[in-house]
């Protein structure tokens, strides 16, 4: 009785091992699928070079069961020039690994080749890029590394391409200020939280524990160009109107010279001041003109 209690045991344990494997690969091929599918645009560039002189590169990723199919385009910026090549691969411990195995389509000058790489590349959640390395498989000494974004696209297959180039100088700008992908940046605008910077008693210094939060707050309107900011700036009911209007006015204009400072464009920024006359909390005590002493925030 004891064995055949041991045996289903076993089995029981035995089912269980095998649903949560089933559960593992069922999840990470979701996760290939949702984080890989679906079209891409970047850049290749090769070991030494500057991001400016790399080269235009798409791709468009099909996975199954951790299967990769599709293919990529290299274009050489701003001109006609390019190369349709196959992929194949697997995406393994949440990394895409391709080959390219053919061109199927090409056009280039007397001086240029098109080599066939593999490579391999590595989603980051927190940024959005889709980052690694290639070697090629045909063209000694040729490697580099990828960084692509993902976009809504038809990837052309034809000679001439229908997407222009426009985005490739912006996207260079935006990686090199250390920027996130334009999905993110979405994302980071709609879940930003804004909160007051409050201020030392008749100061208008910007406290260091600030710097951070206007550090995020200037990444967020770096990202898109339709954005700006509105700082207004208060005092507490401390001295006279007149002084607090003056004081509620720089300290306005110390955070928008901080911005500017940071890579902010004077036309991304308006600001407004009221001294005493908005507080947020009772001048009777301490603590409530603490609160007072304050720098807003809002979109415009």
């Amino acid at each position: 009785m004891e064995h055949l209690l041991l045996i289903f045991v076993r089995e029981q344990q035995m089912k269980y091992f095998c649903t949560l494997l089933l559960v593992f690969f069922s999840l990470n091929g979701s996760f290939a699928r949702s984080v890989f599918d679906g079209t891409w645009q970047g850049i290749l560039l090769k070991a030494g070079q500057n991001l400016e002189q790399g080269t235009v590169l798409y791709a468009d990723f099909e996975l199954n069961d951790g299967i990769l199919s599709g293919t990529m385009r290299e274009e050489a910026y701003e001109n006609n020039f390019y190369a349709l090549k196959l992929i194949k691969g697997t995406v393994e411990s949440k990394t895409l690994n391709y080959t390219q195995i053919a061109t199927l389509k090409k056009k280039k000058s007397s001086k240029m080749k098109w080599c066939r790489n593999n490579g391999a590349l590595r989603y980051d959640s927190t940024t959005g890029y889709l980052t690694g390395t290639f070697n090629s498989t045909d063209c000694r000494r040729f490697s580099g590394t990828i960084i692509l974004y993902r976009n809504d696209f038809e990837m052309s297959k034809e000679d001439q391409s229908h997407l222009s180039h426009i985005w490739f100088n912006r996207f260079i700008q935006d990686y090199k200020e250390g920027l996130s992908a334009p999905d993110i940046r979405d994302i980071e605008r709609n879940n930003f939280v804004f909160k007051p910077l409050f201020f030392d008693f008749d100061k208008s210094e910007i406290r260091e524990e600030h710097k951070a939060f206007l550090d995020a707050l200037i990444k967020v309107v770096k990202g898109h160009s339709d954005l700006r900011v509105r700082v207004t700036g208060h005092t507490d009911a401390e001295g006279t109107n007149g002084y607090n209007i003056g004081l509620s006015k720089r300290r306005a204009e110390a955070i928008v010279n901080y911005f500017v400072a940071h890579g902010l464009k004077a036309d991304r920024l308006k600001f407004d001041f009221h001294g005493e006359k908005k507080p947020i909390a009772t001048n009777k005590t301490p603590e409530g003109r603490q609160r007072n002493r304050r720098v807003d925030f809002e979109f415009i």
